[in-house]
């Protein structure tokens, strides 16, 4: 399991949340809303620090992350996470390669 977070999506982060070097940016599962990824939930995202990582990756200094009680959401899959400039929003998306 592996999560990707694309360069797009890293440059939205510094812009619209002043992301910098030692900030953390985690994923999580809330129920409602439309995804992707799983029907009935969606993905929310918070600035703060991780409590018990189950997958990270670190890209110009900033840990995007997801805990580990919330692997399940992705159904063994990895996550990747861009940018689309047409709603300027992040897109969650399941890598099917992983």
């Amino acid at each position: 399991m592996k999560l990707t977070v694309t360069a797009p999506a890293v440059a939205w982060f510094k812009e619209e949340w002043g992301c910098k070097e030692g900030d953390s940016i985690r994923f999580f599962v809330r129920y409602g809303g439309v995804s992707t990824v799983q029907d009935s939930f969606s993905m929310g995202i918070a600035k703060e620090q991780p409590n018990d990582m189950g997958i990270s990756t670190v890209i110009d200094g900033i840990t995007f992350y997801m805990e580990r009680d919330e692997l399940w959401y992705m159904n063994g899959h990895g996550l990747i996470v861009d940018y689309r400039p047409e709603t300027d929003e992040v897109d969650f998306k399941l890598d099917d390669k992983e």
